[in-house]
Order: C-alpha cells, then structure tokens, then sequence
C-alpha cells in the first residue's frame, strides 16, 4: 500500500487545518481532562475508523504516559473486562456513540450514561477530543498515511 499525499504534504497545503486539530487537542488537555482517558479515546476511536496511522501513534503515546499495555490490549474489548473505571467506560461509551454516528442518532442511554459520570463541560471536553480524533482519522485514512512500524 502507497500513500495516496504524505502526511507532510497534507500539513503543508493546509497548515490551518493540522494547527486547529492539534490546538483542539491542547485545549482539552488544558481543560484537566485525565491524560489517561484522552489516551484511551482517541485509540478507541482510531480502531473503529481503522486508523492504522493513528493506533499506532495513540498507543505508544499512551504507553509513554503510562497506560498498562493489559489495557491497551483490550480496549476493543472494553464492554467485557473489569479493568476500567466507570469514568473510562462512560467516555468509551460515549467515543463509540459520536464515532459510529453514521445512520443512527445518539441516544438517551448513552448520553445519560455519559452525564452520571461528566459534567456539562467535561462532556463538551470529551466530545472535542472525539471530534479532532475522527477528523484526524479521516485524513489519515482517506490519505492512507503509513504508520512508521519498520
């Protein structure tokens, strides 16, 4: 497989684009949001749109920050196994929602699940993070960057 445009290309025609996306990411980090669940959303995300590109970056960034490789294992998984909070299971929840969007609506469920564990701006938060990542998978994936894995 062959990159459609490389990465530095895409960046270089549209430097906007790439600034804004990082600088959504900086704000919510800003924000307090855990390090740890910023990790997990956006790796989730990653492997729902099959961001090869992205996987790869998200999971070594997390194992950097100190995310467990166990958890990072079975994340895909998250829905079977009792090693994540509440907190992490409702923003999964909610990354699943907004990221499977196509053809069907979010629901109450899910977002009553996400509001007993966030609140207003802490959802807001989450949702940005849910936001840049899928913009960020889509040009990965359209563009079909190559994750560095030599």
């Amino acid at each position: 497989m062959q990159e459609r445009i490389p990465y530095l290309d895409v960046y270089k025609t549209q430097p906007v684009l790439a600034k804004s996306l990082i600088a959504v990411g900086e704000a919510v980090l800003e924000s307090g949001l855990e390090v740890s669940l910023y990790h997990l959303i956006k790796l989730r995300a990653s492997q729902i749109n099959g961001c090869a590109f992205c996987q790869h970056m998200h999971v070594n960034e997390a194992r950097k920050d100190g995310e467990s490789q166990t958890r990072l294992d079975v994340l895909a998984a998250w829905r079977e196994v009792p090693i994540f909070t509440p907190r992490e299971r409702a923003a999964l929840g909610w990354t699943e929602a907004l990221t499977q969007i196509a053809g069907k609506s979010v629901s109450e469920e899910d977002f009553a699940n996400v509001s007993a564990e966030f609140t207003q701006t802490e959802i807001v938060n989450l949702t940005a993070v849910i936001v840049a990542i899928n913009s960020w998978n889509r040009i990965a994936v359209g563009f079909r960057f190559i994750p560095n894995v030599a």
